[in-house]
């Protein structure tokens, strides 16, 4: 696998950050873009999206039209555009880093099953500190075990169209795993009309919207004594893009598989 570039959903706002930093990549080429059918930019050079001279890219509707011009493909785009592109991957040997959230558990199941069709890193968010967050409160998870009450709280941008976000999701996924559970067991999402005391075991999620904020999560381990808040606060969307593409470096020299960041970041080395 080579290091030639399609990024799917150009013209959004992860779309942009990662053409910008394709540009000046030392290892990684942006060869190939595209974005939704109608879109104003189809046909467009991604330098003028970009505020860039013409890069000779230009933007398509379709992955499959520009097939031969890439070698993977980074999506953030929505679901239903993701599992099409995966299709043409998995068809074309192609590789494919999803960064796309809100899958259902079926759409998830799919992605999951297309292990011997295609090598993909699936990444609810793929900011490093943010992995090394997962890692943090997997270890606080089994240190201080299932007596303590936990809480996620994340807050993002008012534009973000799915909720809880996947991040929280992946942290709420993470703690019912150490415990022996699952969060579709556990989680209790923002508490609305609940009138009774809080449910031993239970995995609180909560989902604030707002003004520009690229993203926060806060996960709160409360005992009667004390607490302890790890937190992960997101400066810029540079982030995700930057751990997207070292993602793309290391997913070139991979066999047919479905991997995650922890592999990609090799976290499996702190227990």
């Amino acid at each position: 696998m080579g290091n030639r570039v399609c990024v799917a959903g150009v013209a959004g706002r992860m779309g942009r950050t990662l053409a910008e930093l394709l540009v000046d990549h030392p290892q990684l080429r942006l060869t190939a873009a595209t974005e939704q059918v109608g879109s104003a930019w189809i046909d467009r050079d991604v330098g003028e999206l970009i505020g860039e001279a013409n890069l000779d890219v230009d933007i398509s509707d379709s992955l499959s039209a520009v097939i031969d011009d890439f070698d993977m493909v980074i999506d953030f785009t929505r679901p239903q555009a993701t599992l099409g592109h995966l299709q043409v991957c998995a068809d074309n040997t192609k590789g494919l880093i999803i960064g796309t959230t809100g899958f259902t558990e079926v759409e998830r199941e799919i992605i999951d099953l297309s292990f011997d069709k295609v090598a993909l890193v699936i990444a609810s968010n793929f900011a490093v500190g943010v992995n090394a967050t997962f890692k943090l409160v997997e270890i606080a998870a089994r240190i201080l075990g299932p007596e303590a009450e936990v809480e996620i709280v994340e807050m993002h941008h008012n534009q973000k169209i799915d909720a809880p976000s996947g991040t929280a999701l992946t942290l709420g996924e993470l703690v019912a795993s150490v415990r022996g559970t699952s969060l579709s067991e556990t989680a209790a999402y923002g508490r609305h009309s609940d009138t009774n005391k809080r449910q031993a075991g239970q995995i609180g999620i909560h989902a604030l919207r707002g003004g520009s904020v690229v993203g926060e999560h806060t996960v709160i381990f409360a005992t009667p004594g004390e607490r302890i808040e790890i937190k992960h606060q997101a400066q810029s969307r540079q982030n995700f893009a930057e751990g997207a593409l070292r993602a793309c470096q290391w997913l070139s020299g991979q066999p047919k598989g479905v991997y995650s960041m922890t592999d990609v970041l090799n976290l499996d080395q702190f227990k």
